[in-house]
């Protein structure tokens, strides 16, 4: 007799509303987004509290992103396999297990493990693509704005943790700052596990309808319960890469994500900190002003999800990279041991640009792939963090050969003027999931002549 999968099975609860489901999965990737701030502000600590060079705390960085990022589009088809619920809070269990051994370490290769590898595996579970697949389960209308409320969750776990966590270093130690990320993680887990479930019914739509009454899903899917459980997770994923890798519009996403996450984790959340401080700037302050960005980006990322709503996602990236990658040429004349107003410019238009490409790349990546979008989006973002990875060893290598990080901003620069070329050159959409192969075309029959053969074309 074959068995039921669990989610198959009629349970007997309570109908949950949508915005407590986005709330409870803001909340897991508020947590997880600490930890992807807390790796720049070790730089400067395991250099002098255990003599690592700046190389050797990069690569555990790059390792982190890599992992973070190749985690994305299986966590996608994870959460097909097991429900959100189940990965979010795994997740959240491998993000303190791993912060909770760094207190321990006393070797790079530890730094590599516990936090290139746990930490990469459990915020790249919950990361944008764990929202793109909230979004797109629970939600119909204004998909853009949810999606933008969701990225900024990241955002706002960075900025108000980041404050926190630079004091704690600098009164307490590094240990003590990894320890409470550990706490906070723990802290989180059962309020998300009460939170964050799998719809039995459709998307609701976002005006508050009843999820027992179940509205018209997308893509097809059964109105009764959520979407159906796939047996292989894992092939499902890289099976929609090899799909997906034979369309040119996915290449250009990967290439313009990349960019993205070169030039904002690989190099901002990594090295600012560090560099300011190469200028006479406390760390406290520097990570003062990375919150004020963080502040900023909630506004750019809410902002950009609304006119993703209304605009061509292609020029709003080609808009942001361009104007991203000005920012980032200018940050060496800016930088002083002393915040200034043009600093403090450069903070508010960097935050309003950071996550600001997320919502439009998310919306072709609906638009292009469909019901697909979130394993796609997931290898998309994939690409972000091998491109945040490189950028952040290689800032660390740069800085140990020629004692700057002023090669690492223009660099940076430069890759976002050409993801700001590359945005422009993606399809519209419009010919159906690329993905699925066309159905071939019913032949026309004349009413005199019913059995003659279609015309030829």
């Amino acid at each position: 007799m074959k068995r039921s999968h669990p989610r198959d099975r009629p349970r007997n609860r309570a109908p949950v509303s949508p915005w407590t489901v986005a709330a409870g999965a803001a909340l897991a990737i508020i947590t997880a987004g600490a930890f992807s701030t807390l790796a720049g502000l070790l730089v400067g600590p395991l250099n002098e509290d255990l003599g690592w060079s700046r190389a050797s705390v990069g690569l555990g960085s790059l390792v982190n992103m890599v992992v973070y990022g190749a985690t994305a589009p299986f966590a996608a088809a994870l959460m097909d396999r097991f429900g959100m619920r189940r990965v979010a809070v795994g997740a959240l269990g491998l993000v303190g297990a791993g912060a909770a051994l760094a207190t321990t370490m006393t070797a790079p290769w530890q730094f590599v493990l516990y936090w290139g590898v746990l930490v990469g595996l459990g915020t790249g579970a919950t990361a944008t693509t764990f929202a793109a697949t909230v979004t797109e389960r629970w939600f119909v209308a204004r998909r853009g704005l949810v999606t933008g409320l969701l990225t900024a969750a990241s955002v706002v776990g960075q900025f108000v943790f980041l404050p926190v966590l630079s004091w704690v270093i600098d009164v307490y130690g590094w240990r003590a700052a990894a320890g409470a990320l550990a706490l906070a993680a723990a802290g989180a887990l059962p309020v998300v596990w009460a939170a964050v479930r799998d719809p039995r019914h459709g998307p609701t739509p976002v005006n508050g309808a009843d999820p027992r009454k179940g509205p018209t899903p997308t893509h097809g899917a059964d109105p009764r319960k959520g979407p159906a459980p796939t047996s292989g997770a894992a092939r499902h994923a890289l099976r929609t890469l090899a799909r997906a890798a034979r369309t040119g519009p996915f290449w250009l996403l990967a290439g313009t994500f990349a960019v993205c996450g070169a030039s904002t984790n690989g190099v901002m959340w990594t090295h600012f900190a560090p560099a300011a401080h190469d200028h006479g700037m406390p760390v406290t302050v520097a990570a003062s002003l990375l919150s004020l960005i963080g502040i900023f980006n909630v506004a750019g990322t809410v902002a950009s999800g609304w006119l993703t709503d209304r605009a061509d996602p292609r020029r709003l990236l080609a808009a942001y990279y361009a104007l991203r990658g000005l920012t980032l040429v200018a940050l060496p004349l800016l930088l002083t041991s002393a915040v200034d107003a043009p600093l403090v410019a450069f903070t508010v238009v960097f935050g309003l640009l950071d996550v600001a490409t997320v919502p439009p790349t998310i919306a072709l990546c609906r638009a292009l792939y469909g019901a697909d979008a979130p394993v796609v989006f997931g290898w998309v973002s994939a690409a972000h963090q091998v491109g945040a990875g490189a950028v952040a060893f290689a800032g660390g290598v740069a800085r140990d050969a020629f004692g700057s990080y002023d090669p690492v901003w223009v660099g940076a620069g430069a890759l976002c003027a050409g993801a700001a070329l590359l945005a422009l050159t993606v399809r519209r959409a419009g010919n159906g999931n690329p993905l699925t192969p066309p159905a071939p075309a019913t032949p026309r029959r004349s009413r005199a002549l019913p059995a003659s053969p279609p015309p030829c074309r």
